[in-house]
């Protein structure tokens, strides 16, 4: 299946679903800001309304957006917005187009003849004409807008487990602002990291329609500098399509820059970094380009869901990649690893705010570990509490003793008290964790099981997200709070006495899914689908 087909049926499926919200009952018409637009400012030529009732009730492809488009007219004085008043075409209809033809299903051919007609020679067109490609680009922006920003419904994101609040679009506002603005000052109501993905979208299309892609295959288990075979030549040309190996090399020889240009390679496909040929990099290399564009597919809607600019300082937990970013000045700071909820016990996808860091932490047993691990333990022997350093209390702190308790009438969902591990080295949070109050339960922490975060694959937690350097992010959170230098966050993180600290300036705190996404460095991304999430959208947008 071609790129075409594949955006056509994600296209089609999404106005479908923009279709069935806008049959629900409309709100309020929107009251224009007439503080900003006033009667001068619009064109000096007018759309009669029942033409426009008329061309609604032929047109079925803009019918779906027949409110929106009367809300728009009315809300101007049916003055045009598209065609002057000469009878020539505004400079935005050309950038409107322009940007549309990064997908060509996106133009109608009557539109785009029509417009071609009117740009040629105005003085033969009709007044018809005039108020046909009027109405049909108004009509074609809400289409263009709603398949190309809009994407699936918040409900259905949900069922997709998606928690993060979706961005509103106002259509209106949108289409005003592109109308009334010069030259090509218009910005598409999308985050950033959706274009990068559209133009890698593009990259693979023509990658994909330049020749086969073949599977290659591997008569020993490793290839390192040195080494001389036929599979290395071909290795050498995949990777030289990918960009990752920038001048093309025939020969079977693995040269210096083979090794660079896998180590570059593996980096973007989150493997292990060793710069030489094994099963895992023949497994990425041979990938069919149609489940690589699918992949930027599914994400790029993802993409679709979240803050056009999610501010200017944020941290975000990519699950897929099992990496922290942490964003200063709405660029990249700094990143580090982190280890995630393995499957059966996946991270949650939502946003918080992170408003505190506490030092030298008890950890609470969540009822999941207390019910299926402690308990069961402890059961077997009484002496499991004081081997884990852990201790029992009352929902106000105070500590009961664990000998005066009848352990055989308590299942995890009957144990009236609380088990904590007290402070210390062995404390399964580590020195430090970080809190954005939130219904799951799940936080940022650090952790004494550091090997962890020299694994290629990081889910092994039951939901929460250990964090490999978390003196680092104490720093940064705290980097504007004169009370707290690295000294003094050293001596709370090594303490005996757990201390919260109130973030005077609070952040906000991403948990997404991308299992495809150009980084800092504009180079696309891969992952694996961990929780299968990939799997449960695509779906929804691909099947028949």
């Amino acid at each position: 299946m071609q790129l075409r087909k594949i955006s056509a049926l994600l296209l089609l499926l999404l106005l479908l679903n923009a279709a069935c919200h806008r049959g629900q009952k409309a709100g309020p018409p929107l009251v224009r800001d007439t503080s900003h637009y006033t009667k001068e400012e619009y064109i000096d030529r007018v759309l009669d309304s029942t033409a426009l009732d008329s061309f609604l009730q032929q047109d079925t492809a803009y019918r779906s957006y027949a409110d929106l488009m009367k809300n728009f007219y009315r809300q101007r004085n049916y003055h045009y917005a598209w065609v002057s008043g000469d009878g020539r075409l505004t400079e935005q209809a050309g950038n409107f187009l322009n940007m549309t033809q990064l997908d060509s299903n996106a133009v109608r051919a009557s539109l785009q003849q029509l417009y071609d007609k009117i740009a040629q020679d105005s003085g033969r067109v009709t007044a018809a004409d005039m108020s046909r490609v009027e109405m049909m680009l108004t009509g074609q922006f809400f289409d263009y807008g709603s398949k190309e920003w809009g994407g699936m419904t918040s409900d259905t994101a949900k069922d997709l487990e998606w928690f993060i609040p979706r961005k509103k679009l106002d259509m209106e506002s949108l289409l005003d602002s592109l109308v009334q603005r010069p030259g090509n000052t218009f910005e598409e109501p999308v985050n950033r990291y959706y274009i990068l993905l559209r133009n890698a979208l593009k990259k693979l299309d023509d990658m994909d329609k330049s020749g086969r892609w073949d599977s290659i295959y591997a008569d020993k288990k490793i290839y390192k500098k040195g080494d001389t075979a036929a599979v290395i030549t071909q290795v050498k040309h995949r990777l030289h399509t990918w960009g990752d190996l920038p001048v093309a090399d025939t020969s079977s020889l693995f040269t210096p820059a083979l090794d660079t240009a896998i180590r570059n390679f593996q980096e973007r496909m989150g493997l292990t970094v060793n710069g030489t040929i094994q099963q895992p990099v023949l497994n990425a290399l041979n990938v069919p380009l149609q489940k690589r564009i699918q992949q930027v597919l599914l994400n790029m809607e993802r993409m679709r869901w979240v803050p056009v600019e999610p501010g200017d300082n944020y941290l975000l937990v990519n699950i897929p990649e099992f990496k922290l970013h942490v964003y200063e000045g709405g660029k990249l700071a700094w990143s580090c690893n982190v280890v995630v909820g393995k499957p059966g016990a996946s991270t949650v996808i939502f946003t918080r705010i992170m408003k505190f860091v506490v030092f030298s932490p008890y950890w609470n047993v969540p009822p999941g570990i207390l019910a299926n691990e402690v308990l069961p333990a402890v059961k077997r022997n009484r002496a499991y509490l004081t081997r884990q350093n852990m201790e029992v209390v009352n929902a106000s702190g105070k500590e009961i003793p664990a000998g005066s308790i009848n352990w055989s009438r308590y299942s995890g969902s009957s144990f009236p008290y609380i088990i904590r591990q007290k402070p210390g080295r062995s404390n399964a949070l580590g020195k430090v964790k970080f809190l954005f109050p939130n219904e799951y339960n799940i936080y940022l922490h650090d952790t004494p099981s550091r090997y962890l975060f020299g694994e290629t694959k990081r889910s092994f937690s039951h939901g929460c997200i250990r964090v490999a350097e978390p003196k680092r992010l104490a720093e940064w959170l705290l980097r504007n709070d004169p009370a707290w230098n690295s000294e003094k966050i050293e001596k709370a993180m090594n303490g005996n006495k757990e201390v919260y600290v109130s973030l005077k300036v609070q952040v906000p705190v991403f948990i997404g899914y991308f299992t495809a996404f150009v980084n800092s460095k504009g180079q696309l991304n891969f992952r694996d689908d961990v929780y299968g999430h990939d799997k449960r959208l695509a779906a929804q947008l691909f099947s028949n």
